[in-house]
């Protein structure tokens, strides 16, 4: 199926690994131009050698979302070598991991920076260019956290949660301008922060997810197919949570 993207420009943060390099791969191979960011220069140097791979323009940017200065910059770069962004996947690493009385202040302010006012200021910069050509996607990558709480990780129930609610706000805003916002929550994926967090379990299909799987469902949430999908949040987990809506 063509998802009818092919020349569109992307921007994915936290694009050189895991489910974020796995989103950039498949707007890619729709013919996207693609921007990754993240804060690893190796692996954002290894993540365009792959990207190259499918045949558009490909550029990186070394940033780091918790900046309150970053997603200013990396628009502006991304808009200044590619064009306007048309397409943005928002998408962090996890906060630390813990109980609600394990976790410190200072945690918390690196999950909110992080998972939370990193969002929103991406969100926010991208939206005058798109509103101006009255076409946009923005797809959040959260945790299926929002839907069911997770023992152990207090930060993501919560800031994850938080962009939910603003995925759903804007997108009623925007809407009528062409944008439309939707946000996906997976679920046990093969990426280093599931193996970081000990998860050794499998869900009701047999096994854990791979972050492909993942992205392909960012592109079509990106794409002109899903032109009726707004301010949904999109479970890729396998069937393993057990919350009916």
């Amino acid at each position: 199926m063509d998802l009818g993207i092919s020349g569109k420009v992307a921007l994915v943060t936290g694009g050189s690994a895991g489910i974020g390099l796995a989103a950039a791969k498949a707007l890619a191979q729709e013919g996207c131009h693609v921007c990754v960011s993240a804060r690893s220069p190796e692996r954002l140097a290894d993540a365009v050698v792959q990207l190259q791979e499918y045949g558009g323009v490909v550029h990186a940017v070394l940033a780091d979302v918790e900046d309150p200065a970053a997603a200013e910059r990396v628009v502006a770069e991304t808009r200044e070598v590619l064009g306007p962004i048309d397409i943005l996947v928002a998408n962090a690493g996890g906060p630390p991991a813990g109980t609600f009385v394990e976790v410190s202040l200072a945690d918390w302010e690196v999950a909110v920076q992080r998972n939370l006012l990193g969002m929103v200021r991406l969100m926010r910069a991208v939206l005058p260019d798109m509103r101006s050509r009255g076409w946009g996607r923005i797809v959040t990558v959260t945790s299926r956290s929002v839907r069911e709480v997770l023992d152990g990780l207090a930060l993501s129930n919560a800031t994850r949660t938080a962009v939910a609610g603003v995925v759903r706000t804007l997108a009623r805003e925007v809407g009528g301008d062409g944008i439309l916002v939707n946000n996906v929550l997976p679920g046990p994926i093969d990426t280093e922060r599931l193996r970081s967090l000990g998860h050794t379990g499998t869900t009701p299909i047999g096994r854990i997810g791979r972050p492909e799987e993942v992205g392909d469902v960012v592109a079509f949430l990106a794409s002109e197919r899903a032109s009726f999908v707004n301010g949904v949040s999109l479970l890729v987990d396998g069937g393993e949570s057990r919350i009916v809506a």
